[in-house]
């Protein structure tokens, strides 16, 4: 039986980036290492590093004005870190408080001794839809916007047509959708996002800062280690980086490459979207709450409205080879992760697999 793997993240890998890992692990031939063991000031990792940055820069068609680093510490850590490095002016920021991961971004800006203002939120309706920037947000008032991209969670996105519109310097955490679909890089002052959902295995986070951005701050005060400029000076080196994260980062990059690019992916990534949400919105047991303008194409959430029913149904999948398809536990359900790695059977299975759960229970 065939399985297929629904997690929100660590996600889904393609299938020839677990293969050539696998033969990776062994020793090389000519270094008489394996992957898991080369030295991060090795000539095979600098040339791995310097290959993950053309790769990342060709596909989001990021220009030269902005620095790009690979860092520890996961998404989490880049709430402080984008707050201390890029918020020293105002010492304050706007969030558009559209789910779980963007409450914390801010929770954490406050934490660290910014001042952070909730300029709209959708937290009143379970953030079921996406809060818009009002009409009379002066940018000035701030360092920067925080936007959460694609909300894991609760099943949304704001699409490059839907970015909030801003003078003043706009942040992303594109996390869970990064390479899913095409942005313009030079609408953000800076990007970051972990691997672990569409970029390769946890252990390594991308960030992209503009550069005369970056240069305008006065950082005094921050330790070494939360200082974005170490890391850009020092090619991502500035401590011992995640080898062998970065390294799969770099072969994840090439398959996309190899798979036509981002566009590719975004229309992939809606032709799996379409099919299942087509199939829960003409059901008559799965219901998407998600405001359909605001669905999200990577993590698609959905129930029955019924708690027990819903796990039954997610121990049923799991037995059929259909894992991780639990929701988040702070909002139940179900949640289909489609990441770029998801593959049409995927979807079929489960839609099979859903419709036939449908007909025993009605």
């Amino acid at each position: 039986m065939e399985t297929f793997n629904f997690s929100a993240g660590p996600g889904v890998l393609p299938t020839p980036v677990i293969s050539q890992i696998k033969s990776d692990l062994a020793q090389q031939e000519f270094t008489h290492l394996s992957m898991l063991e080369i030295s991060h000031r090795s000539a095979q990792f600098e040339a791995i590093m310097n290959s993950a940055q053309q790769r990342l820069r060709q596909l989001m068609q990021i220009p030269d004005d902005y620095e790009v680093a690979f860092i520890q510490g996961g998404g989490s850590l880049q709430f402080e870190m984008l707050p201390l490095n890029l918020a020293t002016h105002q010492q304050k920021i706007a969030v558009l408080d559209s789910g779980n991961f963007a409450a914390k971004a801010a929770k954490a800006a406050q934490m660290v001794g910014k001042k952070v203002e909730i300029v709209a939120s959708s937290k009143a309706d379970k953030y079921r839809y996406l809060p818009e920037l009002p009409q009379n947000f002066n940018a000035n008032e701030y360092d920067y916007l925080h936007l959460t991209t694609n909300n894991t969670i609760e099943g949304t996105t704001y699409h490059q047509a839907d970015l909030p519109q801003t003078k003043g310097y706009l942040t992303a955490d594109m996390s869970s959708n990064i390479l899913a679909e095409p942005y313009d890089v030079t609408k953000f002052g800076a990007i970051f996002a972990g691997a672990q959902k569409n970029l390769g295995p946890a252990g390594v986070t991308l960030v992209i800062v503009k550069k005369d951005w970056l240069a305008d701050q006065n950082i005094a005060g921050i330790g070494p280690m939360m200082q974005y400029q170490n890391y850009f000076a020092k090619n991502s080196m500035y401590n011992t980086p995640p080898v062998f994260a970065i390294y799969a980062l770099d072969l994840v990059l090439k398959w996309v490459q190899d798979n036509g690019g981002v566009a590719e992916m975004f229309k992939r990534n809606q032709a799996k979207a379409n099919k299942l949400y087509d199939f829960l919105d003409n059901s008559k047991l799965f219901a998407a709450p998600v405001k359909p303008a605001d669905r999200s194409l990577t993590n698609v959430v959905f129930t029955t409205n019924d708690q027990d029913r819903d796990a039954r149904i997610v121990k049923l999948a799991t037995a059929n080879g259909l894992f991780n398809l639990g929701g988040h536990r702070s909002v139940g359900g179900f949640r289909a992760s489609l990441y770029n790695a998801q593959p049409m059977a995927a979807v079929d299975r489960l839609i099979e697999f859903l419709d036939q759960v449908e007909r025993d229970e009605l």
